[in-house]
């Protein structure tokens, strides 16, 4: 059910009795995001951008009732001892509140409407989200089977990038999807898909990210897809990469490929596996082939900036990150949207014998800016 057709069931009651200030904007297919700030502030995002909405509640108590009875819909609760709420609802979006005493100006609303609509490469292209080349790039490290970590920020795309690069995962393969709440859309013929679960009251049943990829392992994955590392199971993930399970994929909140390297490192820390810093560090260079970094810009659009491969440690034990596409000077029209795209550095990676070995047609000029020439040797190896 997508989010501009409304919501059903137990939910729908919940919006007809309490919600009716922002049901508009449940309908509205163009708003990706409600934010309430209290009764009388509310913001949506609409083509990536803020605006403020005219809709209100008339008070604190409406709001808290709202609140309320969205968390009695999924089998929650929300009150004092147990001041925020974490769910996803019956259509697939997300909501999250907070109330006070820890909000100071009223009750804290963050609804991130869920859409089935299906977006593939040529859309992506077509919105200028990346370039033909690197696509057809992505596509042949998918079909290599290349680890791959998407980083970015909150709401910058990285789930909808995730999706299109498992569209592209060849066929005959098992797919193991793990995710705190579904929302990859996947078109694929074998996809099994893990939910984690939280607590419940008394603190018990929980079923983490890190729980289910332990499972995962001893369920005959191909590939493993992590739709967010956020915790000790980075260290999981890190292990089936470096044991046979190529291809695995995952998202991390960080700014730039290096920063996603060591993010995860910091987050695979928290283990209580006893590994010292030197193993883990040879075990994310080995593990990481390509980091794709992905950005809402200042107007508003969701693009590929960077798409970097990771080339082990160096002598001091630094991640060595080599772009190899990367995005050009931002320019910015009379209308305010920004213009560029991805160029390439001038780096061959390293598997670009694998490339050639398997007859792909993307020759090595691919990776040169036209009129820089070309070198003929492979690129630089992976290290660690």
């Amino acid at each position: 059910m997508s989010a501009a057709g409304g919501v059903s069931g137990v939910f729908a009651d919940a919006i007809k009795n309490n919600l009716r200030p922002v049901q508009h904007l449940w309908d509205d297919p163009t708003v990706t995001e409600i934010l309430i700030n209290g009764p009388n502030e509310i913001f949506i995002e609409r083509k990536g951008k803020l605006e403020k909405s005219d809709a209100t509640f008339r008070n604190e108590d409406d709001l808290l009732a709202a609140v309320n009875s969205i968390a009695q819909s999924v089998g929650r609760r929300i009150n004092l001892e147990e001041p925020r709420l974490d769910a996803r609802l019956p259509d697939g979006s997300r909501i999250h509140a907070v109330i006070p005493p820890l909000s100071r100006v009223g009750t804290i609303v963050s609804i991130r409407k869920f859409t089935q609509s299906k977006i593939s490469f040529k859309d992506y292209i077509k919105l200028g989200a990346c370039t033909p080349d690197t696509a057809n790039f992505l596509e042949i490290c998918m079909f290599l089977g290349k680890n791959i970590l998407v980083s970015g920020g909150t709401g910058s795309g990285k789930t909808t990038l995730l999706g299109l690069l498992c569209s592209r995962i060849p066929r005959g393969q098992r797919v193991i999807v793990i995710e705190d709440a579904s929302e990859l859309n996947i078109e694929y013929e074998h996809v099994v898909r893990f939910e984690t679960r939280m607590a419940d009251e008394q603190g018990r049943f929980e079923v983490s990210m890190r729980d289910l990829l332990k499972s995962s392992l001893r369920l005959r994955p191909d590939r493993i897809i992590v739709g967010e590392v956020r915790g000790s199971e980075g260290l999981e993930l890190i292990q089936a990469m470096n044991t046979g399970h190529k291809g695995c994929l995952g998202t991390i909140h960080a700014n730039a490929p290096n920063d996603a390297l060591v993010r995860l490192e910091a987050l695979a820390m928290g283990s209580d596996a006893k590994i010292s810093e030197k193993a883990l560090q040879y075990s994310v260079a080995s593990a990481i082939d390509l980091v794709v970094q992905i950005s809402r810009l200042s107007d508003g659009s969701r693009r590929i900036v960077e798409i970097s491969e990771c080339r082990g440690l160096d002598e001091d034990y630094n991640y060595v990150v080599a772009p190899i596409y990367r995005m050009s000077s931002l320019v910015r029209a009379p209308d305010g949207k920004l213009s560029g795209q991805m160029e390439p550095t001038g780096e061959l990676p390293s598997f670009m014998n694998e490339i050639e070995d398997n007859k792909i047609p993307f020759p090595r000029a691919k990776f040169f800016a036209s009129g820089t020439g070309s070198q003929s040797g492979g690129g630089g190896q992976k290290a660690g």
